[in-house]
């Protein structure tokens, strides 16, 4: 295998606390660590392990969104990835746009496999895996929790309601990564410092001749309902005639 490209993006750290905007447009970012969405971070890690067996000779990672994207792209080269590719838009950029712009790229490179998180936990969509490989018309196999290459292929446990299922896809290939597939390496501060002065492309995402027009429209955004106290009920009956005649859920 010569090329894996990696889709990796920039959300607010898991560990922070958000709070929706007054006008229910969305949520506050400003003032709030961000950091590599989770799950991206994971299919960085194992673009990595491939390469350090001998399996892969690059690791390309692609972004997308604005100039502050940069800072996870060279979290990824601190790790050890090649080559770093921001494609520059301010503008949102939904799921099937994404899935698009990483399709031009897989025709520019040409990697053998792609990898990207199962889903970002800002929108939670899981679509852009499952959209690119329909678009190049590749096998996927997603929510990864083991991947082993072979000559020609790759086999990819993935986690299902009923247990563990295995896959055999021939090359290339798309997967998307799941939580439990490996754990990312921890970055030195020598490689860190390096990362900084490695070259980052930046590609306007308006010269591609991509629609990137949006499909979506977010309506309105709340807060979760605060959970309430909870409440002791006798016998069965009680808990029905409550679900029923009080909180009107069946």
């Amino acid at each position: 295998m010569r090329k894996i490209l990696v889709a990796v993006k920039r959300v607010v750290d898991y560990k922070a606390s958000i709070r929706v905007k007054a006008d229910g447009s969305g949520v506050d970012i400003s003032h709030v660590k961000m950091s590599m969405n989770p799950f991206d971070e994971i299919a960085v890690e194992e673009a990595l392990r491939i390469k350090e067996k001998g399996s892969a000779e690059e690791v390309i990672v692609l972004s997308m969104g604005g100039d502050a994207s940069q800072e996870i792209l060279r979290t990824a080269l601190a790790m050890g990835a090649d080559r770093a590719i921001l494609v520059k838009r301010d503008a949102e950029i939904q799921p099937l746009a994404a899935a698009k712009i990483l399709k031009k790229f897989v025709e520019q490179e040409s990697p053998q496999l792609v990898l990207l998180g199962k889903q970002a936990i800002d929108t939670d969509n899981n679509q852009v895996g499952q959209m690119l490989a329909a678009l190049l018309n590749w096998p996927q196999g997603t929510f990864a929790s083991k991947v082993h290459l072979h000559d020609g292929g790759v086999s990819v446990t993935r986690e299902i309601d009923g247990g563990l299922e295995t896959l055999f896809l021939q090359l290339p290939a798309v997967i998307t990564t799941d939580l439990r597939l490996n754990e990312p390496r921890y970055i030195s501060l020598p490689n860190i410092v390096q990362a900084k002065r490695k070259q980052i492309a930046v590609v306007a995402a308006e010269t591609l001749n991509i629609d990137l027009e949006p499909r979506v429209k977010t309506l309105h955004v709340d807060a979760p309902e605060k959970r309430r106290a909870g409440i002791r009920l006798d016998n069965v009956s009680d808990l029905v005639n409550r679900l029923k005649n009080e909180e009107k859920v069946i």
